[in-house]
């Protein structure tokens, strides 16, 4: 953790086995990073980070959670705590994934297609257990909309009425993306964030989506953000955890 409660979230995402990054979340541009999830997971421990974002890519796809044993693996072996999903479709998924050890479960399209459901569940699990992710692509208009369905299909909902509708109903951890930006190291997007903070400001937003270098993690922080996703760039050794933990 940085001062003031801000949180880093070494993220690794997971496709038949590997460690991979999808380009603005294409799975026809894939990039592969390791065969050994466990041991990337750990090197990120090693470094001092508190907290893993978790990704089943199969499951984002597919349904079905898959990765219950590496959260095993990943309890037995380092202190961090998970945050994780791909596929939760159902209070099943919710329930399944946090009694393999995850400390909060990230629901993505159902967020956007069943926001009464996810609600109950804020209320069943408490707000600390669930991270509501919700990726967007900026209209012509301006207007922020939430595409589902691997970003193909347009849902008709758009991030502030529905951000606004999680804050109303105690939703805490909220994760966005600019899908512009998801893999593409072109930095995150401020003005979304800031956008968001004062639309919804008591949600704790997770910047997520273009991470490049450690300047990205120091605005994350100063600009509000209750913590930042870090993907590609630690991957590719651009910076380290222990680099951004002490900038």
């Amino acid at each position: 953790m940085i001062g003031n409660g801000f949180q880093l979230y070494p993220a690794i995402d997971i496709r038949d086995g590997r460690v991979v990054r999808l380009a603005q979340g294409d799975y026809a541009r894939e990039t592969r990073y390791g065969d050994d999830p466990l041991a990337a997971i750990q090197g990120y421990a090693g470094e001092g980070a508190d907290w893993l974002h978790l990704v089943d890519l199969d499951a984002a796809r597919e349904g079905g959670y898959t990765l219950a044993p590496l959260l095993k693996g990943i309890d037995a072996t380092t202190s961090l705590q998970v945050q994780t999903g791909g596929g939760v479709r159902s209070r099943a998924d919710v329930q399944r994934i946090l009694d393999a050890g995850a400390s909060r479960v990230v629901i993505g399209s159902l967020s956007v297609k069943q926001p009464e459901e996810v609600i109950a569940w804020i209320g069943e699990f408490g707000a600390e257990r669930i991270t509501v992710a919700l990726d967007a692509r900026q209209d012509e208009a301006g207007i922020w909309q939430l595409p589902v369905h691997g970003w193909t299909e347009a849902s008709g909902v758009t991030l502030d009425e529905l951000a606004q509708r999680y804050e109303a109903a105690g939703l805490k951890h909220l994760l966005c993306t600019d899908i512009a930006r998801d893999g593409m190291l072109s930095g995150p997007n401020f003005d979304l964030y800031a956008h968001l903070a004062k639309i919804a400001p008591s949600l704790q937003v997770q910047a997520s989506g273009g991470v490049s270098g450690i300047d990205d993690v120091r605005r994350a922080k100063t600009q509000g953000c209750a913590g930042i996703v870090l993907g590609r760039a630690l991957l590719e050794g651009r910076f380290t955890v222990a680099e951004a933990l002490r900038c």
